[in-house]
This record gives C-alpha cells, sequence and structure tokens, in this order.
C-alpha cells in the first residue's frame, strides 16, 4: 500500500495522537488529529452492545439448563396435519415418551443459536453484515419465544409486549450501527422498546390483567410486606410505569423518566436472585436465579440508553438558553 501524497512520504509524528505529512525539505505540511477520547456516541453503542449481547446470553442458559416454553407450539392440530402431509409419524415429531422426538432433539440445541448471538455484537467490526444478519435472525428466534410465553398465558397480551425490550434491542444495535446511535429509526425502535416494557409490566402490577404470584412474592420476601401493603406497592409501580412510557415524549421530562426507569428495571431484573437465592442451595441458588437478571439486561439498558442520548441534548439546550 502507498501512504505517499504527491511523491511525498507520509509519516507518523507520535503515534495514535496526529499524523504529519513531512515534505523533502523535512518541514510540516499538515497534522491531523487522531481521536483518542471515548465519546458520547461510543458510550451508546456500548450500552446497546452490551444489553444485546447480556440478553441472548441469559436465554442461551435457560434453553441450556431447562428448555424454552415451544411445546404449545408444537401439540396442535397443524403441526399434526403438516407431519403427516411430510410423511412423518406423530411420534417421530413429539416423541414416544421413550425417545425423543425431531421437536426435542432440535429444541436440545437451541442454546447454541442464542449463544452466537450474545457474541454477536462484538463481531460488528469484523463482519457487519453477517453479524447484523444473526442479530435480525436473533430478534426472529426471541419474537418466537415470546409467542409462545404468550400462548401459555392463556393469550395474555402484556405478557408479550413486556417483553418487547429484549426483542428489539437487536434490532436497535443494528440500526445504530448502520444509520448512527442518534439516527430517527434507532429514537423510534428504542421508544416502542422502551414502552412495551413498562407499559406491560405496568399492566400486570396495576391489576389490569392478573397480576403474577412472583410479583407478589418477591415483594413480600424483600421488603417484608404484608399482602394489603404490596399491592398498594405494586398499585403505585404500575402506575409510575406508564407515566414513564408518557413522560419520555415530552422534552422537560424525559430525561427523568429514563433515569427512574433505568433505576426501577434494573431493581426489578435483581429482585429474582436477591428473592430466590438462598445460601442453602447449590451455588447459592446462582445457577437458578442469575439468569433472571442477565436477560432482563435490555430492561435497564434502554432507558439507560436513552438517558444518556437525551441528557447530552438537554445540557446543550440549557447552554442555549
Amino acid at each position: 500500500m502507498d501512504f505517499s501524497k504527491n511523491g511525498h512520504p507520509l509519516t507518523l509524528d507520535r503515534p495514535l495522537l496526529t499524523i504529519t505529512i513531512k515534505n523533502n525539505n523535512n518541514e510540516h505540511t499538515g497534522v491531523k488529529p487522531i481521536k483518542t477520547a471515548f465519546s458520547r456516541d461510543d458510550l451508546l453503542i456500548l450500552i446497546l452492545r452490551l444489553g444485546t449481547s447480556l440478553c441472548f446470553a441469559g436465554w442461551a442458559w435457560v434453553h441450556y439448563y431447562w428448555e424454552g416454553p415451544y411445546a404449545i407450539l408444537a401439540w396442535n392440530e397443524t403441526v399434526y396435519q403438516w407431519a403427516t402431509a411430510w410423511g412423518y409419524r406423530w411420534d417421530d415429531i413429539v416423541g414416544s415418551g421413550a425417545n425423543d422426538g425431531l421437536f426435542q432433539k432440535t429444541l436440545s440445541q437451541v442454546y447454541w443459536g442464542y449463544l452466537i448471538c450474545a457474541l454477536s455484537p462484538w463481531s460488528l467490526r469484523v463482519n457487519k453484515t453477517l453479524s447484523a444478519t444473526i442479530l435480525i435472525l436473533g430478534s426472529f428466534m426471541l419474537t418466537i419465544l415470546m409467542f409462545a410465553k404468550y400462548l401459555n398465558s392463556k393469550g395474555q397480551l402484556p405478557m408479550f409486549i413486556e417483553h418487547g425490550g429484549q426483542m428489539l434491542m437487536p434490532i436497535m444495535l443494528v440500526s445504530a450501527l448502520a444509520y448512527g446511535c442518534r439516527h430517527k429509526l434507532t429514537l423510534f425502535v428504542a421508544c416502542i422498546a422502551f414502552v412495551c416494557t413498562f407499559a406491560g409490566h405496568g399492566c400486570y402490577a396495576l391489576g389490569l390483567w392478573p397480576t403474577p404470584s412472583n410479583f407478589y412474592g418477591m415483594t413480600t420476601i424483600i421488603l417484608g410486606l404484608d399482602f394489603e401493603m404490596t399491592r398498594s406497592f405494586l398499585f403505585v409501580a404500575g402506575a409510575l410505569d406508564f407515566i414513564v412510557c408518557i413522560g419520555i415524549f415530552f422534552a422537560p421530562t424525559r430525561v427523568y423518566c429514563t433515569l427512574y426507569a433505568a433505576g426501577w428495571g434494573l431493581i426489578t431484573a435483581l429482585a429474582r436472585p436477591v428473592a430466590g437465592m438462598s445460601l442453602e442451595l447449590n451455588f447459592w441458588g446462582a445457577d437458578q436465579f442469575i439468569h433472571e437478571t442477565v436477560l432482563r439486561a435490555p430492561h435497564f439498558m434502554i432507558p439507560l440508553y436513552l438517558f444518556f442520548l437525551w441528557k447530552k441534548k438537554q445540557a446543550r439546550a440549557s447552554e442555549t438558553i
């Protein structure tokens, strides 16, 4: 590769700090600084990379240690008709009890897909097209997973939409790297993911749909509240979930709303291992509960991304005033 310009050699003066072009008389003809500081945009991209990677890693552990809730997708008349049309016996698809069928054998390897997706955010610089494709497929995998959870919940809509942050964070990362972390498309997807996550949680906390028993259990164990106090606490938390969903669309309140949401998202993610782990369990129960926090990384990483994004804009507006 030729590093000369107009026959003049290009040399480095103070490597990694400046690029200096010298002429034949050894005189400086130009200096071009190289950015070495960790910028705000770098921080935003790091947040998206980390949140996406942790989410996939958590679900990889779920599929490795247990299995996903996909059984409901197989046990239906449509799958039976497909199996017979393709020449398969029903036992070949779902197993006979004594032997695993194609469905079980496939599910036992799904964790590899999530593990590859967990590594993809860090390999985007090596092969952007391949990594972006993997992340989009990973988002599709998460959508199928959440649809299965939705069906298992007897069609409770909040069960699907509260996982919107997990399903959409890979798309946020792809958009940020393709168009920029401040691009309108990236921000649009982030806002949808934010609203889905907290509105879905709020629907359950307010009792608009039956509140999951683990909501009561975690609150009672951690805070030591009785049933009535726990219900009141969850009601307030649910109301705040909807308030922040509205507040992010107004410039004066969006920074405060995202800061609260980031803190509350982290607290609710940590509540699982805090309430479930015990010194009496093998590995203190870490193998059964830590992943519950890890896979919920988008619940606090997406608000954190929006906080740092809008905080700088608010600071600039204040300086202008």
